[in-house]
């Protein structure tokens, strides 16, 4: 290894000018800058900069999201692009590795901005999942893209074809953002896949890796994309309080599920005071359809304006939310994990998670939506008293009680507006929350007719449905809950009143007070399965 640059904090005493880059970045590139008032360096771009021997050394960069790590990769690989002819026109000379297309559309547009003001047009594409792959790929062969932001599985699906192969041969740079999260959600083989079709490192191509850590199983690949005499810039220092520790954060119990929508207007309704003249919030949910219903719920009984972001959404509608919920000065957001690590929304004043995460790491990636780039920021977490587990079991993690009381009565708004949704949302939406639930069932210490029971609670209590949803004999089965009393077999047809849609097919003789609580949950397939067995990705 080369040699190690670090630095504490993103509070600089003296943050150096990007103009004091007269001369080592392409006038063009200053006037972007300039153009997206980008005044002072940030601690990671500062350290990529100034400090490393050459803009064309191989390095491995810690830092945080947040902290201005895009600017800090593309500035050198762009201003190399920007003064070498080796390049024929429709090669690509930079490839940027992102773990989500939200984060690769995220690194174009910036990279966008960039050049806008270079003589020299520099043409930047994207290749991600979620859009049409014909439309896309015919766009790259036949276009002259001089940087492709891609997500590892639709790039190997690309490399998979020699014509496309070609289009790498004269490759300068090769950059892995958030290298850590690539590897959690899997694509670490991807990555190695790519890297054994792209051209070899001996090929002079500059290896630049960024992870906010770096993790045993990285190794293998840094191997691969860096020299071995690489630079190691960090901006985190050990000393420094992790991101998560620094937000304060909060929770909030109700009895029960049944309270969860007016707790969270209530909740809400804090926030935005906490959040003063411009509240800007984001809520997590479990799932889409769950997001999809807080969404609808909040445009009929919310004067702030409701932005969703959601996997089961198109992804143009995607990409004009994020761009308009970056853009808006207040509003609140609905959204599951697409956002949930690497999406910089600036100015966002509370996060609110609704529901159990799946861990204490995603956790703390969504509290990592706000407080960014030195901003401050809250976190509250709403969970129900059987979800109060969670809390337990992350004792580590800096959360307490929150300061307000939450006001969990049924008020006229809320019902009306609850009322005013159709009921194959509100059915979507039982479906997706009595899947997800199923996961935890063990953790919930609950059987499977007390599961059922406590998400027929939130469908008759919270969501108003004149009966329990009915759910196809196939979604039941892939849930492991067939036979369990209490489930509504049937289908939803668009035609059926509201009333007949509701008709529950089987008896269903229990109460809505509160889900009873039993001991562990029954293993296999038969009477409910077990434990984890549920659907993960139901909705």
């Amino acid at each position: 290894m080369q040699a190690v640059y670090s630095t504490s904090s993103l509070k600089q005493a003296n943050p150096t000018p990007f103009k004091s880059l007269t001369g080592k970045l392409d006038p063009g590139i200053l006037k972007a800058l300039d153009a997206m008032q980008y005044e002072y360096m940030t601690p990671v771009q500062e350290k990529v900069l100034n400090s490393l021997p050459s803009l064309r050394t191989d390095c491995l960069v810690q830092a945080k999201t947040g902290t201005g790590k895009t600017t800090a990769f593309l500035l050198p690989a762009l201003q190399s692009l920007v003064t070498s002819d080796s390049v024929p026109k429709g090669q690509v000379a930079i490839l940027i590795l992102s773990p989500t297309r939200e984060l690769a559309m995220q690194i174009a547009k910036e990279c966008n901005q960039i050049t806008a003001h270079l003589h020299k047009r520099i043409e930047c594409h994207t290749a991600f999942g979620g859009s049409a792959r014909a439309t896309a790929l015919s766009s790259f062969m036949n276009g002259s893209p001089s940087v492709l932001v891609a997500t590892p599985g639709r790039l190997k699906d690309y490399l998979s074809e020699k014509p496309t192969q070609a289009k790498f041969k004269n490759l300068r740079t090769v950059i892995l953002d958030e290298a850590d999260t690539m590897l959690e959600k899997g694509f670490l083989e991807d990555v190695k896949h790519i890297l054994r079709l792209l051209p070899p490192k001996r090929s002079g191509w500059q290896g630049m890796c960024f992870s906010a850590t770096v993790p045993d199983k990285i190794k293998d690949v840094l191997e691969v994309v860096l020299m071995p005499n690489y630079a190691t810039v960090s901006t985190i220092d050990k000393f420094e309080p992790p991101t998560h520790t620094r937000v304060p954060q909060y929770h909030v119990v109700i009895p029960t599920v049944k309270d969860t929508f007016t707790a969270l207007l209530s909740l809400v309704e804090h926030e935005r005071q906490e959040g003063e003249a411009n509240p800007k919030i984001i809520v997590f949910g479990t799932t889409a359809n769950l997001v999809a219903l807080y969404a609808e719920f909040f445009r009929r009984s919310s004067s702030l304006r409701v932005y969703e972001l959601q996997s089961r959404l198109s992804q143009p509608q995607r990409t004009r939310t994020t761009r308009e919920f970056k853009e808006a000065t207040s509003g609140i957001m609905f959204a599951t994990d697409v956002i949930g690590r690497g999406m910089d929304f600036p100015n966002v004043t509370s996060v609110i998670q609704v529901g159990l995460p799946m861990n204490g790491e995603q956790y703390v990636h969504r509290v990592g939506r706000t407080a960014r780039v030195d901003r401050d920021g809250r976190a509250v977490i709403l969970l129900t008293h059987a979800e109060s587990f969670f809390l337990r079991s992350n004792q580590n993690l800096p959360i307490r009680p929150y300061v307000h009381e939450i006001d969990t009565k049924d008020n006229a708004a809320a019902t009306e507006a609850m009322a005013t949704i159709d009921e194959k949302s509100k059915q979507k939406a039982y479906s997706a929350y009595l899947g997800f639930m199923k996961g935890f069932m063990n953790k919930l210490q609950l059987k499977p007719e007390a599961l059922v029971a406590m998400a027929n609670e939130l469908a008759i209590k919270a969501l108003h449905c004149p009966g329990v949803p009915p759910m196809e004999k196939k979604t039941i089965g892939k849930m492991g809950l067939r036979g369990v009393q209490g489930i509504n077999y049937g289908t939803l047809s668009d035609d059926e009143s509201p009333s007949k849609r509701m008709k529950p097919n089987v008896e269903q003789r229990q109460t809505f007070n509160s889900a009873p609580r039993g001991g562990r949950a029954a293993r296999g397939r038969g009477a409910g399965g077990g434990g984890r067995g549920g659907m993960k990705n139901i909705a």
